[in-house]
C-alpha cells in the first residue's frame, strides 16, 4: 500500500510499480472512439513515454499501445496509486505551504472512489469530465505540490504540469488552463483526438479545476430550480403530491433524488446504469428501486395521493417512462406528471452520455465503440422518441424545461421538433432551467458558493454551518423582498443541512448566496480559523456554474438577449480578474455542461487560514468575483441586475460600472431604420 509520502515523492521509476491494469471492482469510462491514423496512434504513444526515461520506453511502449488500441486512451494505469484515494486532513500531506496541501486534499477528493464517477480514467463526473489525463500527470502534479514555496506558481496545460515557476507571495498558486483550443479547431471529433494525444481535456467545471463536492454541489442548485419551478409554473412552493419526472443518477444527475425529496415532491429518475442507482440507493438519497413500469406507475398515484414525498430510481431507459406515462394519459386521461425535465449527459451523447432506447446498457458500450456510426443514428432516433412523448405531454399540461445538458441542443440536431417559432439562436420550445428559473436569481446575485473543511472534523462544519446561517439572518432583515426570498431558502437550506446527511467526501458544503453574503460568510469564517474556533483552514469555492464564471449561451447565459450570448469575455475577465485579486489557484476551461466549444467556464480555489492576508484576499476577490457578471447581465439590458449592481455602486464608492440606457421609443428605430 502506497502512502502520501510515496504518491508526493514524484514517479516510482526504480523499480516500476507491477501493473495491475483496470480495478473491476470500480465503474469504468465507456470506451472512446478517437479514430487515430497510423501516424496519430504512434503520436500518441511518443507523447505518452516522454514522462519517462529511455531506459523504460520498452516496457511501457507495449502497454500503453494496448490501452490506447482498446480503450482509446493512454491512462496508465500502472501508475495508478495503491493508496486509498480521499480528502485526507490537511496536516498530512508533506509540504512547505498549506495552500499546496489545500490543493492536494481538492485533488484526492475529486479522485475519491465514493466521489468520482469513473476514478480509474480519472474522471469525476459527466461522463468524460477529467482531473488529469493519466496518472503520471496525477503523481508529477503532487510531487510539485510537495515541493512548492509560496514563490512559486504551477502551471497547470490540460491536465499536464508545465512546471512550477518563480512567481510572487501575492500570486495564485496554480494556473489551470483546459482544453484552450483555437476556436475554429474545437469540434467534438477534434477534441477526441486531441485527448486520444494527450495535448488536450476536457475539465467539465469543477472536475479538471479540484473544487468538485461531490453531488451535494448539485443538490442545492436543483432543489431551488424545482422549488422555483414550483413557484413559477404551479404558483406554489408547496410541491406535496406533485410529480417531477426527469432522468440520470450518476455524477451530477445523482443529486435529483435528494433534491426533490427536499422539495417535498414525488420524482421518478431514470437510470440505466445499475451501478450508480444502486450507490444512490446505499447512500439513502434515492428511497425506492424498480425495473419495473408498472410498479413505478402505481408508486407514483399512491405517493401522489397520499401527498408524500418519495425519490423512485426506474432501473430502465427513460424514453420507456416518458412513453408509458403518456399511455396512461392517453387510457385514462389521468396526467401523472406536473414538472419533466432531463439529466443526462448530451454534451456527449455518443461515447456514453445518452444511452438510446432500442439497444441495452451493455449493447450500448459495445455498439458506441464497434460501430459509432449506427449508433450515433440510434441516438438520435431514441431523442426523437423522446421528444415526441414529451412534447405530447407537455400539451396536456406538463411543464418541462432543460437543464442545460444540452438536450434539447441535441435533439434539435437530431431533428426532433423542438424548435421554437420565432425563436432566436438560443430559444427552444421549452426553456433552460435559466432561462425561466434561474437567469433571474443569477441576476441578483446569487450562485453556488461553497466551503471546505480541511481538517476533515465534521464539528468544523457543522460550526461553519452555524457561521453561514447566522450571518444570512442577520443579513436578510435589510434586504429587498424578492432577495429575502432567495435569503429565506438558503437559511432553512443551511439550517436541515447537517440533518440530510449530504457529506459524500470532503467536509464541504453548499448554498446559494449573492454578493455581500458570500464575503461576509467568508471573513466570518476566515476570524472563526483565527479564533481557533475552526480547526484548520478552510477552501472558499464555487461552481462555475453562477453569475461570472460561465459563458455558456444554452445555459447560464441564455438569457443574454443583447447579442452577446456567444462571446466569452466575461468568463475570461473572471478567470484574469481573480487571479490577481487574491485567488490561491484558478481555472479556466473550454467546455462544461453542455459540451466541448460550446462553453468558456472557469473557477478559483482560496484558501482562508485565518490571517488578515486571506481576509483581505477574499474581501477584494469576492466583491469581483460577482459584480463582474451582474454588471455584465445589466449591460445585456436586465432589470434585476441593474438594481442589484446599482445598490452594490451604492454600499462600495470605488465601483464604477457603465450602465445602460434603454431605448424607450421603439419608433425612433423604426424611423432610422427607414430612412
Amino acid at each position: 500500500m502506497s502512502t502520501l509520502k510515496e504518491i508526493c515523492s514524484g514517479l516510482p521509476l526504480n523499480p516500476l510499480p507491477p501493473n495491475q491494469g483496470r480495478d473491476p471492482n470500480v465503474p469504468h469510462a465507456p470506451i472512446r472512439t478517437p479514430n487515430l491514423t497510423a501516424e496519430e496512434e504512434r503520436l500518441a504513444l511518443r507523447n505518452a513515454l516522454r514522462y519517462f526515461p529511455p531506459s523504460h520506453h520498452a516496457t511501457l511502449a507495449p502497454e500503453f499501445a494496448q490501452e490506447l488500441r482498446q480503450y482509446g486512451h493512454i491512462y496508465m494505469y500502472r501508475f495508478c496509486p495503491t493508496l486509498r484515494m480521499r480528502a485526507y486532513p490537511i496536516d498530512q500531506y508533506p509540504c512547505h505551504t498549506r495552500q499546496a496541501a489545500a490543493m492536494m486534499l481538492m485533488i484526492m477528493n475529486n479522485l475519491d472512489p465514493a466521489v468520482a464517477q469513473f476514478p480509474q480514467e480519472l474522471v469525476t463526473y459527466g461522463g468524460n469530465g477529467q482531473v488529469f489525463s493519466n496518472w503520471a500527470q496525477f503523481r508529477l502534479v503532487m510531487h510539485y505540490l510537495s515541493e512548492m514555496t509560496e514563490e512559486q506558481t504551477l502551471v497547470m496545460y490540460s491536465g499536464h504540469p508545465m512546471g512550477l515557476f518563480p512567481s510572487l507571495p501575492s500570486s495564485p498558486r496554480a494556473i489551470i488552463t483546459n482544453g484552450m483550443v483555437i476556436p475554429n479547431y474545437s469540434s467534438r471529433d477534434q477534441y477526441e483526438k486531441m485527448f486520444a494525444l494527450g495535448v488536450s481535456m476536457y475539465g467539465q467545471m469543477t472536475a479538471g479545476s479540484y473544487c468538485y463536492i461531490g453531488p451535494q454541489g448539485i443538490v442545492h442548485g436543483t432543489m431551488l430550480t424545482v422549488l422555483n419551478a414550483g413557484r413559477r409554473y404551479l404558483g406554489s412552493d408547496d410541491l406535496r403530491g406533485r410529480v417531477f419526472v426527469t432522468s440520470g443518477l450518476g455524477g451530477m444527475s445523482g443529486a435529483q433524488a435528494k433534491a426533490a425529496v427536499i422539495a417535498g415532491c414525488v420524482s421518478v429518475i431514470a437510470e440505466v446504469d445499475e451501478a450508480p442507482l444502486r450507490k444512490r440507493h446505499e447512500q439513502g438519497w434515492l428511497m425506492e428501486v424498480t425495473s419495473s413500469l408498472d410498479q413505478c406507475i402505481k408508486r407514483i398515484r399512491e405517493a401522489k395521493s397520499a401527498k408524500t414525498p418519495l425519490s423512485l430510481g426506474y432501473h430502465g431507459n427513460v424514453v420507456d417512462l416518458w412513453e408509458r406515462i403518456l399511455l396512461e394519459f392517453e387510457r385514462t386521461g389521468e396526467l401523472l406528471v406536473d414538472l419533466g425535465s432531463d439529466q443526462t449527459s448530451l454534451h456527449n451523447p455518443y461515447n456514453g452520455g445518452y444511452y438510446p432506447v432500442q439497444l441495452s446498457f451493455h449493447q450500448a458500450n459495445q455498439f458506441m465503440s464497434t460501430d459509432p456510426d449506427r449508433f450515433r443514428n440510434v441516438v438520435q432516433e431514441s431523442l426523437r422518441r423522446q421528444i415526441k412523448a414529451i412534447n405530447k405531454l407537455a400539451d396536456a399540461g406538463m411543464h418541462f424545461w432543460d437543464y442545460g445538458n444540452a438536450f434539447l441542443l441535441e435533439a434539435q440536431r437530431a431533428g426532433a421538433e423542438v424548435q421554437k417559432v420565432g425563436g432566436g439562436a438560443t430559444e427552444f420550445r421549452y426553456p433552460s432551467y435559466v432561462q425561466h428559473i434561474m437567469g433571474d436569481i443569477f441576476s441578483l446575485g446569487f450562485g453556488p458558493f461553497r466551503w471546505v473543511c480541511t481538517s476533515g472534523d465534521p464539528r468544523d462544519l457543522a460550526v461553519t454551518d452555524n457561521i453561514a446561517a447566522t450571518v444570512l439572518e442577520e443579513m436578510s432583515a435589510n434586504v429587498p423582498d424578492r432577495v429575502k426570498q432567495q435569503y429565506n431558502d438558503n437559511i432553512r437550506w443551511i439550517r436541515e443541512a447537517g440533518k440530510h446527511k449530504m457529506v459524500v467526501g470532503s467536509q464541504a458544503r453548499i448554498l446559494y448566496s449573492d454578493q455581500k453574503g458570500r464575503v461576509s460568510i467568508a471573513l466570518a469564517i476566515n476570524q472563526a480559523v483565527a479564533d481557533g474556533n475552526v480547526s484548520a483552514p478552510v477552501v472558499i469555492s464555487r461552481d462555475h456554474h453562477d453569475v461570472s464564471g460561465t459563458d455558456s449561451p444554452f445555459r447560464e447565459t441564455s438569457n443574454v438577449y443583447d447579442g452577446s450570448v456567444f462571446c466569452a469575455d466575461m468568463a475570461v475577465q473572471n478567470f484574469v480578474g481573480d487571479a490577481f485579486r487574491g485567488a490561491t489557484w484558478v481555472a479556466l476551461h473550454n467546455g462544461g455542461g453542455v459540451g466541448w466549444g460550446e462553453v468558456i467556464n472557469g473557477g478559483f480555489g482560496l484558501v482562508l487560514d485565518g490571517s488578515d492576508e486571506a481576509a483581505k484576499r477574499a474581501r477584494l476577490m469576492l466583491n469581483w468575483d460577482v459584480s463582474n457578471g451582474v454588471a455584465r447581465r445589466c449591460w445585456s439590458g436586465n432589470s434585476n441586475a441593474y438594481e442589484t449592481i446599482q445598490r452594490t455602486m451604492e454600499e462600495n464608492r470605488q465601483l464604477h460600472v457603465t450602465m445602460p440606457f434603454p431605448v424607450q421609443d421603439e419608433h425612433v428605430l423604426d424611423r432610422a431604420l427607414q430612412g
